[in-house]
């Protein structure tokens, strides 16, 4: 226990050692979710550059790319790819990595109103304890007092170590759970096809503009 203030505050080290260790999760995890969405989001974008260089290869060539099939052929080969990319990698990335990391991620908001919720039973605590602190040392004229805040001071207690018991129990859970529960979405990650199939026809567009223009 420490002083801040007028109250006397308590401590609860060991606890204090598995917020510490579940916040450090908290962000890692976060940022986790957070880099994984990216990755999706930036194989889209990806995707769409390819086909706006696609057409714009198409309008470049007009009447002439149409006659030879070159521009139409690579457009052809992007939207193929584009077509591989959401089938190959976006479904089952979505569903083996983003949404368990997502779903794990979920859990925070609970625990942090848990969390809150201990702390502010602390307060409490720590508020009646000081209150009959208090009367002990200044006796009130109405000796009822004292009682009724001892009183109010177990229920306090009482409150405020359940809930602490609880996250003291469950947060160390949490933290050994995220080996098991993330492992086999970086294992899926791992066995999901590339997304670069195609690149040979792609490759194979572009020279065929390229040997168009002599270049």
């Amino acid at each position: 226990m420490s002083w801040q203030g007028h109250v006397e505050k308590t401590n609860d080290r060991d606890y204090e050692v598995e917020e510490r260790r579940y916040r450090t999760m908290e962000a890692a995890s976060t940022r986790l979710q957070k880099e994984a969405k990216g990755y999706l989001d930036s194989l889209r974008a990806m995707t769409a550059s390819q086909m706006r260089i696609a057409e714009t290869i198409d309008a470049f060539y007009g009447d002439a790319g149409a006659k030879d099939g070159v521009s139409r052929s690579y457009k052809q080969a992007v939207e193929d790819l584009d077509a591989e990319t959401i089938k190959a990698l976006d479904g089952p990335y979505r569903t083996t990595v983003l949404e368990p990391i997502s779903r794990f991620c979920a859990y925070f908001p609970d625990i942090n109103e848990c969390i809150k919720k201990r702390n502010h039973k602390l307060l409490d605590y720590d508020a009646m304890r000081a209150k009959v602190k208090k009367l002990v040392e200044k006796p009130d004229k109405d000796v009822t007092k004292l009682p009724r805040a001892e009183k109010e001071t177990e229920m306090a207690k009482a409150a405020y170590e359940q809930l602490n018991e609880q996250l003291f129990t469950e947060l160390p859970q949490l933290i050994d759970l995220r080996v098991p529960y993330l492992d086999p979405s970086f294992e899926a990650l791992t066995q999901i096809p590339e997304t670069n199939m195609r690149k040979d026809i792609l490759i194979a567009g572009w020279k065929k503009c390229y040997r168009k223009f002599g270049i």
